[in-house]
């Protein structure tokens, strides 16, 4: 069952003036402890590994669950993170920094010239976005592998999506995560890719209503020579055939999990701060600012703001970073990017 948050008289109603009641996300210490790094990694069986995965994915379901209303900012700051090193893997320069310049400084509708890093970062954007039972339609297969800059045809494309169908549906977590990797493998499409799919499986054998990007922000995680095989039926022993690559994608997922629930940390005390200070705004559309900080990564001062105009969302952006409820994320004095 999806817990849905109660309505409330007052989008500000509970947050007004004091923190958030829920609790936030705490990750056992004996969890932390049992993450393995590179160098701890090879000590362990794949049992144990897939035993930290279970416990880590299991934190991280309760809080995708609480469908918090900065989980929009917290999913696309996640998507900018497996973006960067997707773009790092791939030889490029661009870092954060420049690639939500390249995003969120385009025209509206002119997303052509965002560039091969900025496309990269649309494609995590595209997982973290998109209803969870949509991302493997052989549509958006084939847009994100567009994003990506990967080359592909639509038979590819339509065998893949078949290939995914039946890992959805048929084989166990470990073998869905190593199958995700198989499946890209065999089509001779790069790692990120399957990061992207991995992570997609994930929401959908959850029953998350989003995705959470995960894996593609796992910079050290390594892949084996690619399988010609079938996705689906070269992963009912894939464990048994390459235990160590199973250890290694259980144990970046673990990681991947206990990141992003320190970060629905340091993002919920922000959405805190940003809550309380709403009700002493004045500014007209103030809460639809309010509401598109919590949604997303950031957002660029120029933005058209219904009822707003640009030197009021200016000021208002001022008030915001005075009253330390978001901060100005470029460093620049000119094209300025707000965010939590």
């Amino acid at each position: 069952m999806i817990l849905r948050p109660k309505p409330f008289s007052s989008p500000y109603a509970t947050l007004a003036g004091a923190a958030s009641t829920a609790p936030m996300a705490t990750v056992p210490a004996w969890l932390r402890r049992a993450a393995p790094d590179a160098q701890s990694l090879a000590g362990k069986d794949v049992e144990d590994v897939a035993l930290t995965a279970g416990a880590a994915i299991g934190a991280l379901d309760a809080v995708v669950r609480r469908q918090a209303r900065w989980a929009g900012a917290w999913r696309q700051r996640l998507a900018l993170s497996a973006a960067a090193v997707t773009a790092k893997q791939a030889g490029r320069v661009e870092g954060e920094k420049a690639l939500r310049d390249a995003v969120l400084l385009t025209r509206p509708g002119d997303f052509l010239s965002v560039g091969p890093a900025g496309s990269m970062l649309l494609a995590w954007r595209r997982l973290a976005g998109t209803p969870a039972e949509k991302l493997l339609t052989e549509k958006n297969i084939g847009a994100v592998l567009d994003d990506l800059g990967l080359r592909r045809d639509d038979d590819a494309v339509g065998e893949l999506a078949d290939d995914l169908r039946q890992l959805s549906a048929s084989i166990g977590m470990v073998g869905m995560l190593t199958g995700a990797f198989t499946a890209a493998e065999r089509y001779g499409f790069a790692r990120a890719f399957g990061c992207w799919l991995a992570d997609a499986l994930l929401a959908q054998r959850l029953g998350w209503t989003q995705a959470v990007p995960l894996l593609g922000a796992e910079a050290a995680l390594g892949t084996s020579g690619r399988s010609r095989r079938s996705a689906a039926s070269s992963v009912a022993t894939g464990t048994e055939t390459d235990p160590e690559r199973a250890k290694n994608l259980l144990a970046a997922q673990a990681r991947a999990a206990l990141r992003a629930i320190d970060l629905s940390a340091e993002l919920e005390r922000r959405a805190d701060r940003l809550l309380a200070v709403a009700p002493k705004l004045r500014a007209k559309a103030a809460d639809m600012v309010v509401e598109r900080l919590l949604s997303d990564d950031a957002i660029v001062a120029s933005e058209k703001i219904a009822g707003m105009s640009d030197r009021g969302l200016r000021r208002l952006f001022d008030r915001l970073v005075e009253l330390g409820a978001v901060r100005e994320l470029s460093g620049r004095t000119a094209f300025r990017i707000y965010g939590l």
